[in-house]
Parts: C-alpha cells; sequence; structure tokens
C-alpha cells in the first residue's frame, strides 16, 4: 500500500480550522464530529446459499464452507460472506458493495497532543468478486480490481486460540481498505475502547486513534486547539461488541475510520490501512465475547486488596500534606491511601490555577523528607500514590541525559524534537532505544525503592508527534498509536520486579489495543468539573462501561472532576455518590485546587463523603470477589445492564445507568438540580431501592425521589439492609 501524507507546522495548522475531523469522501456524510470516508452504494448483497463444499479444496460460489471446528463459511453468488457459529451469524460481510481500495492524501499538524488531520479523498477503488474456495481450514475469497490488482480475504481457524480471522492481502497502490459489514436491524455497536458519550455508536462515524479527550469537546463552544469532538478518545480501540453475543478486533497500529450505518443504514464500514486482520469473537454470551478477547490480547493484572478503599488526593507540599491527614484522620473517613501528584514540583498552569513539573524526582523544598512522610503512613497502614508521565522537560533533570544517550525522539532535522506540551514545551522519549527503556525504568525504579511509592497516576501517552523520526525506523503514526504500550510497559517492569507479590497500584489514562497485557487500573482521564453531557460528569458512566466492555474492568475516575470548574459543593456531592458505586473510589482537587469543592469544604461535606466512603467499604469483599473474577474471565465490574440481562431488548441503549456485578443496579444523579430521576429496571428480578426497602418488580421504567445523599440504587432479589444502616 502507499504513503500519502503531508505534514503541516505549527503556524500553519493554527491559520486553519483546529480539530481532528475528516472531510468524508464524495457521496459520503458524517455525523456530528466524525472522521470516516465512506464508500458510494446501499445494496446489501444477498443471502448465500446452503449447498456444501468438498471438505479438502473446492472452488465454487453460493457455497458453505465447513472449518475444523464446525464453523460454517457461507459464501454467495455476489461476494457476500456470512459466518455461522452453529445457528448465529458471528459476521457478515456485504458483496454489493463489497470490500473498497481507498486513495487520499492526508495532511496532518498540530504539536499540542490533539493532533489535526485533514483528508483529500480520491475516488474509491472499486473490487468486484472473483471466487471462493477452501483449503485445509482457510476459505480464501477473491475480489480483483478494474486493473487487475488482486484482494484475498482469507477467513480461518488461528491456532492455538482457536479465534476465527479475517485477514487481507494487500493491493497495491491503496492507502486503505474499507470492509463493508451488514448492518440488520437487530445490530448494536458498542466497546470502541473508551467513548464517552454512550456505549451503542449505531449511527455514528468517527475516526479511532489516540489522541487528547479534548479540554471542551461542546460543539457549540468556540473552536479552540484544545477542543475535541464527541469521539475523541485517550483510549481508542477497533473492537466493536454486539450484545447478541459477538464481537470483532482489526488488529492494527493505524488509525481507523469506523461509519455505524450512518451514511447507509444498511452497511458499517471499517477502514484500516495496514491490511485485514480481523478477530472475530464468537460468544454466545457477551460475557464469552469480552472472555475470548482478553484470551487473545490479555487481560489487567488484579490489584492489590487495599487498592479497594478510597484514595483521597492531596498536594501543597509535605506541611500541607501531613497536615491534611491529621484532618482526615480525625473525620473519621476511611481510606486506604493518599495519592500526592506535585511531589516533584508546582509550576502554574497557563490557564490558571496549579500544575506540576515534569519529572521522575523529588522537590525537596516542598518535600524536604518525602521517604520519611511515606514510612510515617505505612507505619498506620495506609499507602501512598505519586504521579509520573513521560514528558521530558528541556529545562529539568533527564532532558541532558537522555539528549547525549540519544533517547529522544528526533524531528525530520535531526534534533531532539521539543513540542508545545501542557508545561509549555517538552520532548518524548523514543523507547525503541534499549539505554531509554533501562533510563526510565531506572527512574521509576527509585521512586519505589528510595521513595516507598506504592504506585501512582501514570499519566499522559498520547501527545507522540506524528512526524517523529524513530531510533528503529518504526513508522512515526504506528509508534504514536503504541506509545501507551510502550509508555505502560516501562512501570509494569519494573512492578514486576520490585513488587512481585503484586502489592502495587498504577492507574493509567492512555490506552490502545494490546496495553491490556501490562495494565492495571483506567481511570477515564480529565472531565470537566461540570455537568456537562460533553465532557462532564454524566460522560463517567458511559466511559466505565464502554472500558469494561473493551477488556478493561479495573476503573475509576476524578470526585469532581479536573479540568475548569470551579466544581461546586452540589457536584461533589453527585460525583462522591457516583464514586461509591465504582471499583476505586478517588477524589481528585482538580486543576483549580484554590476553590473547587473538596471533601473538607464544609461540614455537610465531611459528613457526605463519610458515609459514601463507608459505603463503599462495606462493598469491598464484594468488589474483591468480582476482580478476581474480572481476571480470570474479563467480566467488568461496572457493567452495562445488556450484559447480564441480553433477553430484555430496552437494556440494549442503556448508558447512564449500571450494574455494579451483576446485583446492584447504580443509577446515578447527573443533571444540575435534579431531586429525582428515572430508572429502567430489567425484566426478570425484584428491584429492591436499598435506601428505603421498596421492591418493584422489573421490566419497567419507574420515577425515583434521589435528594442528595440517596442516588438510586437498587439491589436484585434481595433487600440490602446493611447499606441502608450505614450512617
Amino acid at each position: 500500500m502507499r504513503t500519502t501524507r503531508v505534514w503541516l507546522g505549527t503556524a500553519a495548522l493554527l491559520g486553519a480550522a483546529c480539530g481532528s475531523e475528516l472531510p468524508p469522501a464524495a457521496g459520503s456524510s458524517t455525523s456530528e464530529g466524525a472522521g470516516a470516508s465512506t464508500a458510494m452504494g446501499s445494496t446489501t448483497g444477498a443471502e448465500a446459499s446452503t449447498a456444501v463444499a468438498d471438505a479438502s479444496t473446492a472452488q465454487t460460489t453460493g457455497t458453505v464452507f465447513t472449518l475444523s471446528d464446525g464453523t460454517e463459511v457461507h459464501v454467495a453468488d455476489d461476494g457476500s460472506v456470512s459466518v455461522w457459529s452453529g445457528d448465529r451469524r458471528v459476521f457478515a460481510l456485504a458483496g454489493d458493495p463489497g470490500p473498497r481500495g481507498r486513495r487520499f492524501v492526508e495532511t496532518y499538524g498540530g504539536g499540542i497532543g490533539l493532533w489535526s488531520v485533514f483528508r483529500d479523498d480520491e475516488p474509491d477503488l472499486a473490487l468486484a468478486y472473483e471466487s471462493a474456495s477452501m483449503t485445509d481450514d482457510v476459505v480464501q475469497v477473491r475480489w480483483t480490481s478494474a486493473d487487475g490488482d488482486p484482494l484475498a480475504l482469507d477467513i480461518s481457524v488461528q491456532v492455538p486460540a482457536e479465534t476465527l480471522r479475517v485477514r487481507s492481502t494487500a493491493v497495491p497502490d491503496v492507502d486503505a481498505l474499507a470492509l463493508p459489514l451488514r448492518c440488520d436491524e437487530g445490530a448494536s455497536f458498542h466497546g470502541f475502547g473508551e467513548q464517552y458519550g454512550a456505549t451503542d455508536q449505531r449511527g455514528e462515524a468517527f475516526r479511532l486513534w489516540l489522541t487528547e479527550q479534548g479540554i471542551g469537546r461542546d460543539p457549540t463552544l468556540p473552536l479552540l486547539p484544545t477542543n475535541g469532538n464527541s469521539h475523541t478518545t485517550y483510549f481508542p480501540m477497533a473492537y466493536y461488541f454486539d450484545p447478541r453475543g459477538f464481537g470483532g478486533l482489526f488488529r492494527t497500529q493505524q488509525p481507523v475510520e469506523v461509519d455505524l450505518c450512518a451514511s447507509d443504514p444498511d452497511l458499517a464500514w471499517f477502514e484500516v490501512r495496514d491490511g485485514i486482520d480481523l478477530s472475530i469473537y464468537a460468544g454466545p454470551t457477551g460475557y464469552d465475547v469480552i472472555r475470548e478477547l482478553g484470551d487473545d490480547i490479555g487481560r489487567p493484572s488484579l490489584p492489590p486488596a487495599w487498592a479497594w478503599e478510597p484514595w483521597i488526593a492531596m498536594q501543597g507540599g509535605q506541611d500541607d500534606v501531613e497536615a491534611e491527614i491529621a484532618r482526615l484522620d480525625m473525620s473519621g473517613i476511611p481510606y486506604g491511601a493518599v495519592w500526592v501528584q506535585d511531589w516533584t514540583g508546582i509550576r502554574p498552569n497557563l490557564d490558571g490555577g496549579f500544575g506540576v513539573e515534569y519529572r521522575w524526582r523529588t522537590d525537596t523544598e516542598i518535600y524536604p523528607d518525602l521517604p520519611g512522610m511515606v514510612a510515617d503512613l505505612h507505619a498506620n497502614g495506609k499507602r501512598f500514590l505519586g504521579y509520573a508521565n513521560p514528558f521530558i522537560d528541556p529545562d529539568l533533570d533527564h532532558f541532558g541525559d537522555m539528549s547525549s544517550g540519544d533517547m529522544l525522539l528526533k524531528n525530520p532535522a535531526g534534533e531532539d524534537y521539543v513540542t508545545l506540551a501542557p508545561n509549555i514545551q517538552s520532548a518524548h522519549p523514543d523507547f525503541t532505544a534499549l539505554q531509554t527503556e533501562a533510563y526510565v525504568q531506572a527512574e521509576l525504579r527509585a521512586m519505589v525503592e528510595d521513595i516507598g511509592m506504592d504506585g501512582w497516576m501514570a499519566d499522559f501517552g498520547e501527545w507522540a508527534p506524528l512526524d517523529a523520526v524513530v531510533a528503529d525506523g518504526t513508522d512515526p503514526i504506528a509508534y504514536h498509536e503504541t506509545f501507551p504500550l510502550r509508555w505502560h510497559a516501562q512501570w509494569r517492569a519494573v512492578m514486576d520486579e520490585l513488587r512481585p507479590d503484586g502489592d502495587f497500584a498504577v492507574f493509567a489514562r492512555s490506552g490502545s489495543t494490546g496495553v491490556h497485557a501490562v495494565a492495571q487500573i483506567y481511570w477515564i482521564g480529565d472531565q470537566e468539573a461540570d455537568f456537562s453531557v460533553h465532557d462532564g460528569l454524566p460522560t463517567v458512566v458511559p466511559a466505565m462501561l464502554n472500558l469494561g466492555l473493551s477488556g478493561i474492568p479495573f476503573v475509576t475516575h476524578d470526585i469532581a472532576g479536573f479540568s475548569g470548574g470551579p466544581s461546586t459543593k452540589e457536584l461533589f456531592l453527585r460525583w462522591t455518590e457516583l464514586g461509591a458505586f465504582t471499583p476505586i473510589m478517588r477524589t481528585h482537587e482538580g486543576s483549580d485546587k484554590e476553590n473547587n469543592w473538596r471533601w473538607e469544604s464544609d461540614q455537610e461535606t465531611i459528613e457526605h463523603v463519610r458515609r459514601f466512603a463507608r459505603v463503599h467499604m462495606a462493598l469491598v469483599d464484594e468488589i474483591t470477589a468480582l476482580a478476581e473474577i474480572a481476571v480470570e474471565s474479563g467480566a467488568p465490574i461496572v457493567r452495562p445492564l445488556m450484559l447480564e440481562f441480553p433477553e430484555d431488548p430496552l437494556c440494549v441503549g442503556i448508558s447512564d445507568s449500571y450494574l455494579l456485578g451483576p446485583d446492584l443496579l447504580v443509577a446515578p444523579v447527573v443533571q444540575a438540580g435534579a431531586r429525582a430521576r428515572t430508572v429502567y429496571l430489567p425484566a426478570g428480578a425484584t428491584w429492591f431501592h436499598i435506601w428505603t426497602g421498596d421492591a418493584y418488580e422489573g421490566g419497567q421504567s419507574v420515577d425515583i425521589a434521589a435528594p442528595a445523599g440517596s442516588p438510586p440504587v437498587f439491589s436484585r432479589d434481595a433487600d440490602r439492609t446493611d447499606l441502608r444502616a450505614i450512617e
């Protein structure tokens, strides 16, 4: 495949419209915030015939091929392909239009993490169905272009995992291949890594690639370089989940464009740049799909027992932190850890408030005896968590050593690549150089050995430049997309070495396919400290649900948001309620620490936090049991209703409430001023309101009073008097 890229410098970019949208291809349309181009045409193709082919070799059309595990591959006369597991169709490729070759020129620009891409599309390369054949356990379906370029899609069983795979050969002189899947009446598309607006993405078109979520995702706001859109995300995955019990993962290190029945209600297009390599997970249940995903690409490791106890954020220097620990102990609020982000130093943010210095060493002026403070916490049975990110500040500790040691990404001129960053400017490690890994791991190791840290926030990982020169020749887009895996592999290697018993907790932000094997805990990123439906409190639940469906079961979020603000008392109370019913309950003081509402802002808030921290502690045994199941099966702790109740069709579109495990239904209040909300209770169970004990039969929506302190939470088939008794 050809590569056609043009780089725009920052100055040129800022003179143009910013954002990550791509213009649609001719004859196509995109939804709000979309970035996917789409092929023309809307015919879905005929159903395959049921004639059986020879088991070893066959050259025919309108045929059923049977793989060694019993999977049937149906190929119709127009080239449409259906894969059947028993009596269930788990994959359906349309034959007219069939796969398409795409040619385009992309213009990249930026340097602020939220990269901008502009695309000039050429006409699609049409491919015509030619033949189907089977040899051994491989079915090959061949299309050919008018120019004679062949494309073959191979459907096989992968050994030893026995995951169905759909692979393609390359087509010369195209930049991407687009695969049209059927979008039938019952289809819905969930997962895709971390998505914030909903779980079901049917009707949406967007680009899946690694970027900042965006500080300001409201389309009515002025367009700024920091704006995102409804699908920009820290954790993209070219993975879809259908609650009918199947799903698929496109294996790629490049951006993927998806058009999920947006331009054509009958077709879901997936455009992949480096050839089709699709794993099909055949279920038959939703839980099986998630298990198969984890068996295929790995699962996060189990956090330690203390991680399920509340974490309280503190900062301001050693005197301030020690004083806050004393107040916290006096308050009666249970907690297992404190986490301190400014141990490396404090700097002013460009937009107001305070940030942290980007390095992996202590600011001894404000923390003169950090190891002593950590030792005191340990003696009191508490844990200490810090902060780390991969930016290399030219004015701080590491830049000189890493520059002279050829450990930094280079720009096209061969110089250390220094770009815009939240701290004004920074460079990035080149993890393809062995000396880089050794250096970074030595710094992280010292955080554990010399200071006694029990873990940290592993921040960022989305900002690697798109035109960098990488030491081993890796394509810079692929390096950008896989940077989270390389970054998180550093702390994982250190913790596995120093704490092989798993006694650590590291919570990360950036991710993509494959990071699962080195990951542990994910927080959903920098939400705005408000009730905005675009990037405030209402986005927390959909993000957790999609991460869980995508193989990340251990999730958390900032109480009460990070960016913007100041947060209000109402927001803090409501976010605390949600935090209590999250696997890891964790506060954050946000970017506007001086003005944000905090756990000790008034007595009512202290009592509210104490009560819900105690509720969370009452759930620790249940969460621990769910976590142990998750490391074996991938079953998320925060679950969409459709996962547990697949026979109830009304559960499919619900992403503003969830199940904590199989039995607690949580419907948080996420609207400012709301004192009640409507909750759907799935059919097939009796639901007990945990604060009143009132019982409701499932299969109905109920209006529930929900003043502060009484978020709608229901228990399945049992009254939870234990939670109701907590004061």
